[in-house]
């Protein structure tokens, strides 16, 4: 990482220079990698998500009754970036932390899901309204 300082007369500037390009989601999250990888889950692009909230969590129960762990845990992922994209706090909450419960797997996103969901919602204002221009 190089570091390259402007001085101004009134104020100084920094610009930091990572020589990578960094995605919409890496932008929004700024120096907040923690809220970045606790997003890690997230769809990117919902609209590809040919399956409900609903449909997902019943897929989840009927593999957890099966004793499908793998699966189950999927469905429950599935549901909670469903809800994440509607910005449902309840429901991601559950879902996630259905997941949490039947694969033992911690799930960051649940860590703050205020701002995790703050800035979820920031991409899918930003790039879903790209995507559609």
């Amino acid at each position: 990482m190089e570091r390259k300082t402007d001085k101004g007369k009134n104020k100084s500037k920094v610009v930091v220079d990572t020589g990578k390009n960094l995605t919409t989601l890496e932008q929004i999250c700024g120096e907040d990698t923690e809220t970045c990888a606790a997003l890690t889950y997230m769809f990117l692009d919902p609209r590809k998500i040919d399956m409900s909230m609903k449909q997902a969590m019943d897929k989840a129960e009927k593999a957890e009754n099966e004793k499908d762990v793998a699966s189950a845990r999927m469905w429950y992922q599935v549901a909670g970036g469903v809800a994440l994209y509607e910005g449902d706090v309840k429901k991601t909450v559950e879902y996630y932390s259905d997941a949490e419960r039947v694969s033992g797997q911690k799930y960051l996103i649940l860590k703050d899901l205020d701002k995790a969901m703050a800035k979820a919602q920031e991409y899918y204002k930003q790039y879903l309204v790209s995507k559609t221009e």
